[in-house]
């Protein structure tokens, strides 16, 4: 799989001090830029923006915050919550955060050798999720084997997936990386995922890069796909998975769900470990983040769609329930039916499980 140019995330240390330095989301595909955080508030800041985004990349992101509160000589506990807050729905975030902040303590939470536990924290982190991309991937594509035998995929995807929201080369869309250079991706259909185009702008970037035969669609047009019978498999990641398999992901994964459904549709879930949340209890305890109005009513910064002072709803996230999810593929096995009992068992195994 081609790398990025600019790599999502990196940890530098240049002569002025440790920096994290981000591949600006917000500016894909027209520009491959770099933001530099050279503090927790920049890294908050950037994670609330959307600069850096996806679970599986938050989570590393979150690691890597800690350890530069821990090396430029901030609180570490209180840039701990600061991150951990930042974004409510993706689990990963604050479970990354608080690990590097557990190493860090343990390590005597000051100083040089605190510093570096919660660093080597982070990068362990970083090539878990690495190792977890690649091992998705392998799984992913056995399962669309099983439940596509007759190859020539065309598969549907929500969002964005792929190298920019892991360590790694992502989850959903790694698994349609291998699909087709395995020769079996007849067409990837690209959600666009308003409002703020994750799909057109990003997914369709990856694909591109990857010389994929893919097409954008408006979110809306996929009812269609699916009436026409243009859809093998619908593919999405995920942000948070509740204990019952209850699916939380970015908002209009849902409604695919429900076609999937009516339509008799593979609908799959890709996502590591780290994003299933087992201490809450099903979808309904999964807290869905409230994003501003504007990114609702204008197409862009200072370029509205609606007439002055309308009103928006915008949840970034929607809940899928388990009887809608054909299969979770983690890193660890894949969880189908997706119910309590499965998906504990997968999640209970070893690591060692994963070679």
């Amino acid at each position: 799989m081609a790398d990025l140019r600019v790599p999502a995330l990196r940890w530098a240390e240049p002569p002025h001090g440790p920096v994290l330095v981000l591949l600006d989301q917000t500016r894909l595909p027209a520009e491959e830029a770099e933001y530099v955080c050279t503090d927790v508030p920049a890294l908050v800041a950037a994670i609330q923006s959307l600069v850096v985004r996806g679970a599986p990349l938050l989570g590393i992101a979150g690691a890597y915050g800690v350890a530069l509160a821990a090396a430029r000589g901030y609180d570490v506990p209180e840039a701990a919550r600061l991150l951990a807050e930042a974004r409510p729905t993706a689990v990963n975030l604050a479970r990354g955060v608080w690990r590097a902040e557990a190493a860090h303590r343990a390590a005597g939470g000051d100083g040089p050798a605190a510093a570096e536990a919660a660093l080597a924290e982070a990068r362990a982190l970083h090539r878990e999720e690495t190792e977890a991309s690649d091992r998705m991937a392998a799984l992913g594509a056995e399962l669309l084997a099983e439940l596509l035998p007759g190859g020539g995929y065309r598969l549907l995807t929500h969002c964005n997936t792929g190298a920019l929201v892991s360590g790694g080369n992502g989850t959903a869309f790694a698994v349609v990386a291998a699909a087709h250079r395995a020769g079996e991706l007849r067409r990837l259909w690209v959600d666009e995922t308003r409002p703020l185009l994750q799909g057109a702008r990003l997914t369709a970037y990856e694909a591109a890069r990857e010389e994929m035969p893919y097409a954008v669609l408006a979110d809306a047009a996929a009812g269609s796909l699916f009436a026409a019978g243009e859809v093998d498999a619908v593919l999405i990641g995920a942000d948070r998975i509740a204990a019952d398999g209850s699916v939380a992901n970015k908002v209009g994964s849902y409604p695919l769900a429900v076609l999937a459904g009516h339509h008799g549709v593979p609908f799959v879930v890709v996502a590591p470990v780290s994003t299933v949340d087992r201490e809450t209890v099903d979808g309904r305890g999964i807290r869905i983040e409230e994003r501003p109005g504007h990114e609702v009513t204008e197409i862009r910064p200072g370029a509205p769609v609606t007439p002055v002072g309308a009103l928006a709803y915008n949840p970034a996230f929607d809940v899928t329930p388990p009887e809608l999810v054909t299969a979770i593929v983690t890193e660890r096995g894949v969880v189908s039916p997706v119910d309590r009992g499965n998906l504990a068992e997968v999640c209970s195994r070893s690591r060692s499980t994963e070679s």
